[in-house]
């Protein structure tokens, strides 16, 4: 009754389901004997074999851009990400990323950790929001960073200018967010019930002060969506 790519998820702990589905796409896992699909349903006595595929050779290029680097060892970095600083390569930056300057900073062994396109990124932050960002430098660092954020046993929290006087102190805000209906750019609380696929989102928020029609919030996620701080304020 499990989908392949979530049973395959618990089978890798540290893999991501992104990467998970990538390699079912691309025939390197067989269900039955044959090829299948991310969505598969299983049933009892189903065979599931995989093999995990070399990783790709880069197209990046190493970028010297200063990297405020407040710790590093063999297998981290902890990096101050700046404001205006996208994190990896995406449509509308494909160069002056965090990760072009990673590669000019770590060398070619940067290249083989985690996915292809993002060496290293366990987590990411948005281009305009500035903040701490932990980078792994091994694939051991990679898959222990990951499965840390899976289970929850790191936390993250942020701190946000919000318009408007909450009428809280404390909140739990739990609503499901997916792509917004009408305009596929955007996020969106998605109701219950709703035909338009979504997926669960927790913010904890507390109001640390307030400015009249203004406030300063800390938001503490529990579930990592894309701009799940700003849909849940």
């Amino acid at each position: 009754g499990e989908r392949l790519d979530h049973v395959m998820l618990a089978l890798l702990p540290g893999r991501s389901r992104a990467q998970i589905q990538r390699w079912i796409r691309a025939g390197h896992v067989r269900l039955n004997g044959a090829p299948t699909r991310p969505g598969a349903v299983l049933r009892r006595g189903d065979e599931i074999v995989w093999e995990i595929p070399p990783p790709r050779p880069t197209t990046l290029a190493p970028e010297p851009i200063p990297l405020p680097i407040l710790y590093e060892d063999d297998d981290l970095l902890v990096i101050e990400k700046p404001k205006g600083l996208v994190v990896h390569p995406a449509p509308g930056a494909p160069t002056g990323t965090l990760v072009h300057a990673l590669l000019a900073h770590a060398g070619e062994d940067f290249t083989g950790i985690g996915d292809e396109e993002r060496p290293g990124i366990v987590h990411r932050l948005d281009r305009d929001t500035s903040g701490l960002m932990v980078v792994a430098k091994t694939e051991a660092a990679y898959r222990a960073l990951q499965r840390q954020i899976q289970e929850r046993t790191v936390e993250r929290r942020y701190l946000a200018v919000v318009w408007g006087n909450p009428r809280f102190e404390r909140a739990l805000v739990e609503m499901p967010i997916g792509r917004h209906p009408r305009d596929r750019r955007r996020m969106a609380v998605i109701p219950p019930g709703s035909p338009h696929p979504a997926r669960e989102a927790r913010t904890r928020l507390q109001v640390l002060e307030r400015f009249g029609e203004m406030a300063v919030i800390e938001a503490v996620l529990e579930t990592g969506r894309t701009h799940q701080i700003r849909v849940h304020a």
